[in-house]
């Protein structure tokens, strides 16, 4: 089959923000101008093309990442309209997983927020090249100048203006392009559609001016040819422009910045320009490596072309009531198409293609086959979870997974009727399928089920979906924080798992020595093979791994996961004929726990970096509660007319503090918050029965 488009005018992006930056209003006007749409929805009325949950339509927020594919200018491209809630942080990072560019929305009123900082650095992690877009520019107290300044201190980032607002606020009109120094005006008639350039307004053109030379310095930089041009004095064009600022883009050197107003249809068809112009194809970010599967040496790069052997990453699992589950996948190289089987590494399962689906939002169309640099969904895969690599059987490799933030609040949850006690499980299965910040587990003690995520959001949307779309009628518990616990000395433990038959012989022998020291924080537990000889078969260093993995699900202080740990397997002895996997995963085990035990462990809790907007005259009070809270005062900024302090605040300190917020402020403050780290608990709090609440 032939491509829709080449795959050098082929744009996989993310649209990614803080909360209410207008990310989803953007898309909307992005499928309308480019024909996808023919009507605008709008999240505050519960219309939005992306916002299809019943959920995000009552909350008019994004809850689920959609996926959407248009044209613009002979170019595709599939967009991912992401959450901006902290509470579905890892809809962001598993998008910018298998993402090649990005536009960061900011707005032009609040600029760079806690949720911005978040996504900014995920982006950075995943080495995704992006543009910026400064939105809603006509309200109140929008500040251009202020979200650079921001974008420069707070992210570390070299914003490059190819825009300016023509007027700010009430004043705002509509956008100055620094490229071709024109202005352009979009006619509210026709919701923006129509728009036309005209020169730029004498009260905005010095500003421009000053502006342009700026974008001049910075794109001279990227170019000896531009430099020489720009010192000599002599014009450059906008094509010598445009090419340059799509190699400082893709180096990631700098970053172009847009501007406009979403909801007032202004400035969308420039920032579409942009994407197209400066923003990468799967060609320009070139071959991805690959690992060799069972953890040996080498690998190989999978070129992003038709005719290479397919490999995909799974990034996303969604349960549709009706298909069941889809599986989102981006294919790197080669060609998928029905009736195909395909190898998941990770599990050692092959999968058979039913059907390729391209999405939109939550509507599809069948595919014939899906390409190199494709972003589809296979419905009907039984094994592939998110982060899962499927690859030809014959051509087998691993990309690297995905890497989520840990679970911090738990709740206790339970089915009104111990006929829909099954039922209950089943749905949970389905929701930590789909999300991997989500998990459940039976308290082997009570019998109680538990459930564990990152925010209440999410475990209030959890028990919403539970009664809605599964049908199942749920009782929730109080949530309470999930602490974690971890040691402070270095031991050496011996474990020995033997058993004797008659005489001297043995029936089963296990016998590991494990060095167990403090790992960073945030590291989780990592287990290193430091024997120096190969005593054991080669099957068994991955069974005595899996077995200090599950021993460390409950630590000795209060049964808490046990974190930040580094695991050395330093010696061990083998019997031939009496040692099996088993007696290792038991001697390890044993080892783990006694050694846990003897290295003086400790308790630690999450702890959140809080941002608070609070009026002038209730910052003294807002500060003062922060403090009672055990919070840290980490910077106290003037935005606007109000005051912006930031935290480091334990969660467990943070229950109900929108309440209480808001009794201080007068209703005028409003808090945002997203997980930080894990530190020790104090002992004076440890000792507390709240701890174990």
């Amino acid at each position: 089959m032939s491509r829709r488009v080449p795959i050098e005018r082929l744009r996989n992006i993310g649209i990614i923000a803080h909360i209410d930056a207008g990310k989803t209003t953007t898309t909307e006007r992005i499928l309308y101008y480019t024909g996808l749409l023919h009507r605008m929805g709008e999240v505050d009325e519960g219309t939005a093309f992306t916002d299809y949950m019943q959920q995000e339509k009552e909350r008019g927020i994004t809850i689920t990442a959609a996926a959407v594919t248009c044209l613009w200018r002979d170019h595709q491209i599939n967009i991912i309209d992401t959450p901006g809630h902290v509470d579905f942080t890892a809809e962001v990072q598993r998008a910018l997983r298998v993402l090649d560019g990005a536009v960061v929305i900011f707005c032009g009123v609040a600029g760079v927020q806690p949720q911005s900082e978040a996504v900014w650095h995920h982006a950075d992690t995943h080495g995704v090249p992006r543009i910026a877009y400064v939105n809603k520019m006509d309200r109140t107290g929008a500040d251009f100048a202020r979200v650079l300044e921001m974008m420069r201190q707070r992210l570390g980032a070299r914003p490059v203006a190819i825009h300016l607002p023509l007027g700010e606020g009430e004043h705002f009109a509509g956008v100055i392009d620094l490229i071709e120094f024109v202005a352009y005006i979009f006619d509210p008639e026709t919701y923006g559609a129509r728009y036309e350039a005209i020169p730029i307004p004498e009260p905005y053109r010095e500003a421009a001016a000053v502006a342009r030379e700026q974008l001049l310095e910075s794109v001279a930089e990227i170019d000896d040819t531009l430099l020489e041009r720009y010192l000599a004095g002599q014009d450059i064009t906008p094509e010598h422009i445009r090419a340059a600022l799509r190699t400082g883009t893709l180096q990631r050197r700098f970053v172009p910045v847009c501007c406009g107003s979403s909801l007032r249809n202004i400035g969308v068809q420039l920032l579409l320009d942009a994407v197209v112009s400066y923003l990468p194809s799967p060609l320009d970010i070139g071959p991805v490596r690959g690992y060799a599967v069972g953890g040996g040496e080498g690998g190989e790069l999978r070129r992003p072309a038709d005719d290479e052997p397919a490999a995909a990453l799974c990034f996303k699992v969604l349960s549709d009531p009706y298909v069941g589950r889809l599986t989102f996948i981006r294919l790197y190289s080669g060609t998928v198409r029905p009736g195909q089987l395909l190898l998941n590494p990770t599990t050692g399962k092959q999968e058979r293609v039913h059907k390729v689906l391209r999405m939109y939002a939550n509507r599809r169309e069948e595919l014939p086959e899906a390409q190199a640099g494709d972003i589809v969904v296979l419905p009907g895969l039984r094994f592939s979870r998110t982060g899962d690599t499927l690859c030809d059987p014959r051509h087998p490799l691993l990309f690297e997974p995905i890497r989520f933030s840990p679970p911090v609040i738990n709740q206790a949850i339970e089915a009104r009727s111990a006929a829909d006690q099954d039922r209950l499980l089943e749905a949970l299965q389905r929701i930590a399928d789909e999300d991997p910040t989500f998990s459940y587990r039976i308290d082997e003690e009570t019998g109680q089920v538990l459930i564990s995520g990152v925010g209440e959001l999410q475990l209030e949307i959890v028990a919403d979906r539970l009664q809605r779309e599964f049908g199942v009628p749920v009782r929730v518990g109080r949530p309470y924080v999930s602490y974690r616990e971890t040691i402070t000395h270095v031991v050496q433990q011996e474990g020995k798992f033997i058993r004797s038959a008659q005489g001297d012989s043995y029936s089963h022998y296990g016998h590991v020595i494990l060095e167990l020291q403090p790992g960073d924080r945030n590291s989780g537990i990592i287990v290193d093979n430091a024997l120096t000889e190969p005593v054991l078969p080669a099957s068994f260093i991955p069974a005595i791994e899996n077995a200090i993995r599950t021993a460390a699900l409950a630590g000795p202080v209060a049964g808490y996961p046990l974190t930040d740990i580094r695991v050395r397997l330093v010696g061990a002895s083998y019997h031939e004929g009496a040692s099996c996997e088993a007696d290792y995963q038991a001697a390890a085990a044993l080892a783990f726990r006694e050694g846990v035990a003897r290295a003086k462990p400790i308790l630690l809790e999450p702890v959140m970096l809080v941002e608070v907007l609070a009026p002038e005259e209730a910052v003294g009070d807002v500060i003062a509660d922060l403090n009672a809270r055990r919070g840290r005062i980490e910077g106290l900024n003037l935005q606007g007319a109000f005051h912006q302090i930031r935290a480091h605040v334990p969660l467990a300190e943070m229950f109900g503090y929108v309440t209480q917020l808001r009794s201080l402020t007068q209703g005028r403050g409003a808090y945002t918050m997203l997980f930080s780290h894990y530190e020790p608990v104090p002992q004076r709090v440890a000792a507390g029965e709240r701890v174990l609440v």
